[in-house]
């Protein structure tokens, strides 16, 4: 027994066995750290080049998009521009698309603020070129037609006192374009209940929230008109949906209540 543990050929293997034991560590560790570059790697293109996550801060889009939704973009919908990719990591002109195609009336589209390109706005694409757009009343009029609405409800949204309530109405877009639902608080918001006439240039979209009497869109002048260069892409559906009202960051017992299932994996319409 003496001689086993104390014989040359019993020391040399100590070592060997040691080194390979560390550089089995060091080959897991390798292989982990691979996966997780991979996974980032592949993560940050499909961000980059196809889909986008955004959370909705503000009850602009309501009642389609609630604060605390996640939305699912689609960038390959419209093409890619400078807005829509990694702005300090592309050559593209500032101007004009790559693959590019102009949104149908009725989408619900992520384009950079004209005039602070660091901000994303949400809304939906009420005009397209030639259209003439015109609110009156609270009642939308595309080329001098009002468009048709069907009263649904009413309901209590965030609204201004001392009516805090709101009309809800199913707008249908002209020639048998797509319906979506929309919001109007029932005191009169003059500035976006009754404007001019806006003419839609070419290249440019015009667009409005779905709640109507708190959103700033294209009837204000912090938005105006949104040109094809500044579309990210097309909201396509709602990843994730969390009330934030219902919980806080400290209290984690709470969150699974948060969580709004009903709205996850959504298609916004």
């Amino acid at each position: 027994m003496t001689e086993n543990i104390n014989s040359p050929e019993s020391a040399d293997e100590m070592p060997d066995e040691a080194d390979e034991q560390s550089m089995t560590a060091a080959e897991e560790a390798w292989d982990i750290a691979k996966t997780v570059l991979i996974a980032v790697a592949v993560t940050l293109f499909v961000r980059f080049f196809f889909f986008q996550p955004f959370n909705i801060p503000s009850a602009s889009m309501q009642p389609t998009l609630m604060v605390g939704d996640f939305v699912v973009v689609n960038k390959m919908s419209h093409g890619y521009s400078k807005a829509s990719l990694i702005y300090p990591l592309t050559r593209m002109p500032s101007e004009g698309r790559l693959f590019g195609s102009a949104p149908d009336a009725g989408e619900v589209i992520v384009f950079k603020n004209p005039y602070d390109r660091n901000r994303d706005y949400i809304k939906r694409v009420i005009g397209t070129a030639g259209d003439r757009i015109q609110v009156i009343g609270g009642v939308l009029h595309i080329n001098g037609q009002p468009v048709e609405r069907e009263y649904l409800a009413d309901r209590r949204p965030e609204c201004s006192d001392p009516d805090p309530r709101a009309k809800v109405y199913r707008e249908t877009m002209p020639d048998g374009g797509p319906s979506y639902i929309v919001q109007e608080c029932h005191g009169d918001n003059y500035n976006l209940d009754n404007t001019k006439v806006f003419t839609v240039g070419e290249g440019q979209l015009f667009m409005m929230g779905d709640n109507r009497d708190n959103s700033s869109d294209s009837r204000t002048p912090i938005v105006q008109m949104v040109e094809m260069h500044q579309v990210v892409g097309r909201a396509t559906n709602i990843a994730f949906s969390v009330d934030g009202s219902k919980a806080h960051l400290w209290e984690p017992w709470k969150w699974p209540m948060a969580i709004r299932y009903s709205r996850m994996f959504d298609h916004v319409e």
